[in-house]
């Protein structure tokens, strides 16, 4: 069965200004501005309220279509997040027998993985724009990797993750690799 009308709305937090024009949501907040794109979806968005409310709406749209409106308020809302606090992921270096070494390089905008398993490549990751990664400070054998965007953010610590998979092996038996152990907000 299609719904008439289905409707949802965002409140926009305090300091924060947001643009939409034409399916294009621009965010800027005190770690800078991003802009993500809803062109792909049939769905009205706009601002309501003297622009302190996001309101999008779907007509004669079916269950499976709804789901889209609840999924671009969250992704609004990570914006909102990003330009505010910052996202962080915290991941773990782990080894049993032959100790990984990561090397940061190029500011933080390079991830140089060394003696994975007892190999002699170098594995080189580049972060995605807008991320950087470091070692943490108070933990051993921890990268730590911050961005505003929650997108390029996990997939820089999934492009990490991926060049650290044991193949050709039992991987019950060896667990070695690269984890992500936490993830989140920054508080600053």
């Amino acid at each position: 069965m299609r719904t008439l009308c289905q409707e949802e709305s965002l409140k926009v937090p305090k300091g924060m200004k947001i643009t939409i024009k034409s399916k294009i949501v621009e965010v800027t907040g005190k770690h800078g501005s991003l802009k993500r794109d809803f062109k792909h979806l049939p769905i009205e968005l706009w601002l309501a309220d003297g622009g302190k409310e996001v309101k999008a709406r779907m007509y004669f749209a079916k269950t499976k279509q709804l789901s889209m409106l609840r999924s671009v308020c969250s992704h609004i809302s990570n914006l909102f997040d990003g330009v505010e606090k910052k996202f962080e992921y915290k991941m773990r270096l782990v080894y049993a027998h032959f100790p990984i070494n990561a090397n940061i390089v190029n500011g933080g905008k390079t991830v140089e993985i060394r003696n994975f398993l007892g190999e002699k490549i170098v594995r080189t990751i580049h972060m995605l724009p807008g991320v950087l990664c470091e070692k943490s400070a108070s933990t051993k054998d921890e990268l730590c990797v911050k961005g505003t965007d929650i997108d390029l953010t996990s997939r820089s610590a999934a492009l990490i993750h991926q060049s650290c998979l044991v193949k050709n092996k039992d991987i019950r038996k060896f667990l070695d690799g690269i984890y992500v152990s936490a993830h989140g907000t920054m508080e600053d």
